[in-house]
């Protein structure tokens, strides 16, 4: 069963997009317009804050690699975060996400972690993952930070909303020398040297109006703080009308085109996989709880699949025991030869306790389809850094 929350969030999700109709719908549009203007008001005060140092910003003194985006979700950021952090890995860059873990609970009692002296660190942040063992359950850590610990060797993944205290333990006592700032354009209490930013090519400015109105966290000429812009989900077509608006506010950074492109899939409890072929022609029924379940379920369709039951739940939906069983059980009574979700999904899944229906994830990965010199680019201006980094500057952060 929905929570009343969960019930409010869809019903306020179909305001937004305009799916709901009536008169007070209209009216709470309208109320909600005026609360952008507010909003608008208060991004413009605070961004100037910061530009003035007006506001603390912090020096961590390592390097510090933002990916963030200028709408509410639904970009595909994780997979360019993974995509970056195991690239840079691999170039011997001694990486560390650090993530804010939305909607992760609380630890019911703090990790302990002790420094080379043996003495406990206080202060810390959760730790999903530091490089070598994972830690965390995705209910503590969080579905996006829990995916990428467990499929990233060699990488820590700290969680916390203080990015600047994940930094520090990051570099003190994990020795990290690269910082990944995962949905970081907005996080603007840590100095950030190289700033990416995603736009999905299906959606690339949301709604069109800020929050809470719309779904755009910032409006469209903060694009001019990027200094590399990532176009995903193109579905390998160009984008030239794209990239051509984006050039009216950001003229100078280079840009990407990427396609978030399946490569098999993977029984959520087994561990089995089947190459994508796998779902051509079959009675597929579709489940998730994502931003835009839409673009997941254009991806199951292109592999030839007939999808026949779609389910979609609010983004980062917890799901319980009764909707497993009952969902299994309605495609059991359909006749459906599998369940596809998202990996993101797969991580708060519960088994059912008839397993009628096999449930298999859509392992997705990012495919550069233009621009593949300016990211080659991007990974050699960081990894070309010689340490030692300037003198950390951590302002009031201790």
């Amino acid at each position: 069963m929905k929570s009343r929350m969960e019930e409010l969030e869809e019903w306020g999700t179909d305001i937004i997009f305009g799916r709901a109709h009536g008169f007070r719908a209209w009216v709470i549009r309208c109320l909600l317009r005026a609360a952008s203007c507010v909003f608008y008001l208060l991004v413009k005060v605070r961004l100037f804050l910061f530009r003035r140092r007006l506001r603390t910003v912090h020096y961590l003194g390592t390097f510090v690699v933002s990916v963030g985006n200028i709408t509410a979700g639904g970009t595909g950021k994780t997979p360019v975060v993974e995509l970056l952090a195991r690239t840079l890995s691999a170039r011997g860059r001694k990486c560390a996400i650090l993530t804010r873990g939305y909607k992760s609970a609380d630890l019911p009692s703090p990790q302990e972690w002790r420094n080379g002296q043996g003495k406990k660190v206080r202060n810390m942040p959760k730790i999903a993952s530091d490089g070598k063992a994972r830690y965390l359950s995705p209910l503590y850590a969080g579905d996006e930070p829990f995916m990428l610990a467990r499929n990233l060797d060699g990488v820590a993944v700290l969680v916390d909303k203080d990015r600047v205290k994940s930094g520090i333990f990051a570099i003190e006592q994990l020795g990290s020398n690269t910082l990944i700032l995962d949905d970081g354009m907005q996080y603007l209490k840590l100095k950030h040297e190289i700033d990416i930013v995603l736009v999905d090519c299906g959606s690339p400015f949301g709604t069109g109006a800020l929050l809470p109105r719309g779904t755009m966290r910032e409006p469209r000429t903060s694009l001019a703080r990027a200094g590399y812009i990532i176009l995903t989900k193109s579905n390998g077509e160009p984008q030239t009308e794209l990239i051509a608006l984006i050039r009216r506010y950001n003229k100078l950074a280079d840009i990407i085109v990427t396609d978030h492109a399946p490569d098999y899939l993977e029984n959520v409890f087994t561990g089995e996989r089947k190459p994508l072929e796998f779902l051509r022609d079959k009675y597929v029924a579709c489940l998730s709880g994502i931003a835009r379940p839409e673009s997941f379920e254009r991806l199951v369709e292109r592999q030839a699949a007939k999808i026949e039951i779609r389910r979609r739940y609010p983004d980062h939906h917890w799901f319980d025991q009764s909707e497993m069983d009952s969902f299994v059980q309605r495609c059991a009574d359909r006749a459906i030869d599998l369940i596809v979700t998202t990996e993101k999904d797969a991580v708060r899944f519960l088994k059912p306790d008839e397993m009628d229906v096999p449930i298999y994830f859509l392992r997705i990965s990012i495919k550069i389809t233009q621009g593949e010199e300016e990211w080659q680019r991007l990974i050699r201006n960081i990894c070309s850094l010689s340490d030692p980094q300037p003198e950390p500057q951590w302002g009031d952060a201790l």
